[in-house]
């Protein structure tokens, strides 16, 4: 399995401000979406988050998100040394994603850029 990249995540409370604050500070513009309630903006290696607490709450468990060029090859290379995959994989709006339990128990988002078939 290849990792890509990695992007930090971050829980905001007001989302047009950080995202300004991002875009200034990586030059790279916004591009938004919306999943579950929730408000993203990914800008550069940041992907800012707001909305319910209770979805919050629950996405603050995932460490990090990581790029890989497969999510299937992801998974089966997870689960074959031991990795517990709690969903997915699933479609979302910018590729396809899992998230998974580390042995150690850290909690990481696989994702990658791949469209629907």
């Amino acid at each position: 399995m290849e990792i890509l990249g990695t992007t930090l995540r971050i829980c905001v409370d007001d989302l047009e401000a950080s995202a300004a604050f991002y875009e200034r500070l990586t030059g790279a513009p916004p591009l938004r979406f919306e999943r579950g309630g929730v408000s993203v903006a990914a800008v550069g290696c940041f992907l800012l988050m707001s909305g319910p607490e209770a979805e919050l709450e629950i996405l603050r468990k995932v460490s990090a998100t990581i790029a890989v060029k497969d999510v299937d090859e992801a998974y089966a290379t997870l689960t074959g040394i031991g990795a517990r995959v709690l969903a997915g994989p699933v479609e979302t709006p910018v590729g396809r994603n899992l998230i998974a339990v580390h042995p150690d128990g850290s909690v990481f988002e696989y994702v990658d850029r791949r469209p629907a078939a």
